[in-house]
């Protein structure tokens, strides 16, 4: 799967981009009560614009992405100066306040992850194959504290389509996955998107814990 994502951004089949800043996120992060200044993990975060977004609005980002070419092409089109070095095995990309740390999310660890308290997928677990998806869940949690917030933008493919990336992620799935670790709460399920055959799901999660 490594060397199928490389070969995505190298050859700019990126589908998955989006050229503009996602809507649910701009209408939902405000509501999670998320505190400014924190620090917020971006999983498999590519070059994703939302990024910026999150940084406009007072929070440090650390995004994680597997293929250096995004990376690259992320700061290619910001402004500000770069500052890059190596920390914990990642190829670590800063411009402004947001963080590009290039390597495998799974070998991000909790050291690493210690001024985290809030996270926002929108791309990473529909990214991931089924056998994939339960180790993902258990990852994040683990480097998220109790009483973290975070917003989560699955997808829910038409009935027999079974295609991806990007996969369907059908709710009780997605309860499956998170509900051991997280407060689940479903937010929308979007409008069908033209000549895709899919349309996307939003949720809210809060990290469990003694906080909670």
């Amino acid at each position: 799967m490594v060397n199928e994502w490389r070969d995505r951004w190298r050859e700019g089949r990126i589908g998955f981009h989006r050229e503009q800043i996602h809507s649910s996120l701009v209408r939902y992060w405000p509501l999670l009560g998320v505190t400014p200044g924190t620090k917020v993990l971006v999983p498999l975060c590519g070059k994703s614009l939302d990024m910026r977004w999150l940084g406009q609005h007072d929070h440090p980002v650390l995004g994680i992405e597997l293929a250096p070419e995004a990376i690259e092409q992320f700061v290619a089109a910001g402004a500000g100066e770069i500052s890059r070095y190596r920390q914990g095995g990642f190829d670590v990309c800063r411009q402004g306040n947001v963080e590009l740390w290039c390597g495998d999310f799974f070998h991000f660890h909790i050291e690493q992850a210690a001024e985290i308290g809030a996270f926002y997928d929108r791309a990473a677990l529909i990214a991931l194959p089924p056998a994939t998806r339960q180790r993902y869940a258990f990852h994040l949690a683990q480097l998220i504290p109790p009483g973290a917030r975070g917003l989560l933008i699955s997808l829910i493919r038409a009935p027999g389509d079974e295609g991806g990336p990007p996969f369907g992620v059908a709710a009780e799935e997605v309860r499956e996955l998170f509900e051991p670790n997280f407060q689940v709460t479903h937010l929308e399920d979007g409008e069908p998107e033209p000549g895709r055959g899919f349309r996307e799901s939003v949720w809210a999660l809060v990290r469990r814990g003694p906080s909670v």
